[in-house]
């Protein structure tokens, strides 16, 4: 779900009042009251307020936290477009977002990041270990951490 909300970022900050989010974000124990406080510091500016809060769930150690930001924004229903632009996410865009973000490493070790990919997503049904084969060799990307 990270990852789904990593690739719409801006949409969500330019969609989202953050109000609703963070009140109900609050109320299911993903924020607490030092983030409601740092939150209100940008209350006249919607957009960099959605930014902040984007970048503490981003920051969470909470694995729930983006699972609870859908929750929120599903409760918006004039933000149903947005829900199903997060659904539209199916497997295989999933497992090629995971490639550029995990298969390219600089150690070259493919066992490890088969590791990863698994624990980030860990249903998938595509053969990870041929994925990881394949791309073994590819251009190492630049990658957040």
């Amino acid at each position: 779900m990270k990852l789904k909300f990593r690739k719409l970022h801006v949409t969500v900050i330019n969609s989202v009042n953050p109000a609703s989010i963070i009140n109900f974000l609050f109320q299911e124990d993903v924020l607490g009251v030092n983030d409601i406080r740092a939150l209100q510091r940008f209350r006249d500016d919607p957009q960099q307020q959605c930014t902040e809060l984007l970048t503490l769930l981003h920051a969470s150690e909470n694995p729930q936290a983006f699972v609870k930001l859908y929750a929120a924004i599903k409760e918006e229903s004039h933000l149903q477009w947005l829900i199903d632009r997060v659904d539209s996410f199916d497997r295989q865009s999933l497992v090629s977002l995971l490639q550029q973000r995990y298969i390219s490493d600089p150690t070259g070790d493919s066992a490890f990041n088969e590791r990863r990919m698994r624990s980030a997503i860990p249903h998938i049904d595509t053969n990870i270990s041929t994925v990881a084969e394949r791309t073994r060799d590819a251009p190492c990307l630049s990658v957040k951490k």
